[in-house]
């Protein structure tokens, strides 16, 4: 009598999802048929419930989208399989009375919150001159398809084999002084009041040169500006210096039979994680590439974690996927949203839920999402990516009964205002929340 009731309970539970599954999907079709919002763009979305194995919506899964700062969740995935829990600073090797040491691309060295103890220390204690060899640096400083003229835009630092300071300059205005301030300090000379006519207010570098012009900033106590710098050995050698309070020479070749084996480790993986997924940070994402290049080849070059990501660790997608760069930034990637919601999927299996949710920007609370998505408690925990009239939201949903699922929301040429876009994809997903 007992196995009859359990089977009665079982096939009510399974009428119950069904009638559920039914009942949000036609919601959601509603909205989409009826908004504004996607009457001219192209919108793809695909939920799928873990638990169930189960797709229960799915709008042009099929079809590719470009994901902006959704590539992020690919970085991410590819760096967590081939680096380790912290990332790796300089090589190096001692040769007589030299230090030679070489970068591995590792973006926290003097940025931001994070520690760059070990290195500075390291090299500081060093009583042996110190030599940075020039690298195995085959790649450009930007990325394929990257706007040419975003060059003097915090988000579109270089690339380089050495970064310092995420090879961005802070310009820091205080009351009284004409010129800002700047960190790092050695650029405080290449500051300049003498704009150009076509110049908007601002501070603005010159292309080709580390020259900072400022333009009708109100010079208010602690406002800043950030702008990247052009990077090169030189320049690196010369920051380091400064840092260090000591000399740091340029080394062009390596003397034969010198291996720069040995290692100095810095900052924790999870920390620079967190930095690239919430505040969707370019920078972080491009180098992270770069020192995963570097941990398969020995050589920093972007294409080379691509493709062994793409052999090696993405074979298992619904969809084969056109990537380009680490940020984003560029248009020529092109993604699915259903090998998005399969790469959700495997990050989750292998980190767990509570490790991703902990990365990601959390809804009305963290983030680039601490503004959207507003409820009593988050119930999204996803990546944005956002170019224009390109905007995605990928990761997890968590509903009033208690499910967590997998979901990649992407659109494409839309003509409407963001945040109406939004708005009306908020009022889908906060349907799913409420009915699934």
């Amino acid at each position: 009598m007992q196995i009859k009731i359990n089977h009665i309970i079982f096939l009510l539970s399974l009428f119950c999802f069904s009638c559920a599954s039914i009942k949000t999907t036609k919601n959601i079709n509603q909205v989409f048929e009826n908004s504004p919002a996607f009457q001219q763009g192209f919108a793809g979305l695909v939920i799928y419930d873990p638990e169930n194995d189960k797709t229960i919506f799915d709008k042009n899964g099929d079809k590719y989208f470009t994901p902006a700062s959704n590539t992020k969740l690919f970085t991410f995935y590819t760096a967590l399989k081939i680096l380790g829990d912290s990332i790796p600073s300089i090589k190096y090797a001692t040769y007589g009375d030299s230090l030679i040491f070489k970068g591995t691309g590792d973006p926290g060295f003097l940025y931001a919150e994070f520690d760059s103890q070990n290195t500075l220390d390291f090299l500081r204690k060093s009583d042996k001159k110190l030599f940075l060899l020039s690298p195995n640096f085959t790649e450009t400083k930007f990325g394929p398809g990257w706007a040419w003229d975003d060059y003097n835009d915090y988000y579109s630092a270089e690339r380089n084999a050495f970064p310092l300071y995420g090879n961005v300059v802070e310009f820091l205005f205080k009351n009284g002084q004409n010129l800002p301030n700047s960190y790092p300090a050695i650029f405080k000379d290449s500051i300049s009041t003498e704009a150009t006519q076509n110049l908007g207010t601002g501070v603005y570098r010159d292309f080709d040169a580390n020259i900072f012009r400022v333009k009708n900033i109100k010079r208010n106590e602690g406002s800043t500006r950030l702008v990247p710098f052009i990077t090169s050995e030189f320049t690196s050698a010369k920051l380091l210096s400064d840092t260090l309070h000591k000399e740091v020479m340029i080394l062009h070749q390596k003397p034969e039979n010198v291996d720069l084996k040995h290692i100095i480790y810095n900052t924790a993986s999870d920390s620079l994680y967190k930095k690239m997924l919430q505040d969707s940070d370019n920078f972080i994402a491009e180098q992270l590439l770069l020192v995963s290049a570097g941990k398969i080849s020995d050589t920093l070059k972007t294409n080379i974690a691509i493709n062994y990501a793409q052999k090696n660790l993405l074979s298992d997608l619904p969809d084969n996927i056109n990537w380009y760069d680490g940020s984003g930034l560029t248009r020529y990637n092109l993604f699915t949203p259903r090998s998005v919601v399969k790469l959700i999927s495997k990050i989750t299996n292998e980190i767990g839920k509570d490790r991703f949710k902990a990365l990601l920007p959390a809804s009305g609370e963290s983030g680039t999402l601490k503004n959207s998505y507003k409820a009593s408690k988050p119930y999204i925990y996803a990546k944005t990516g956002s170019l224009r009239n390109n905007h995605s939201l990928s990761g997890l949903l968590i509903t009033k009964s208690g499910k967590t699922l997998y979901f990649s929301f992407m659109n494409s040429n839309y003509t409407v205002a963001s945040t109406q876009l939004k708005k009306a994809m908020e009022e889908i997903l906060a349907t799913v929340r409420d009915q699934y």
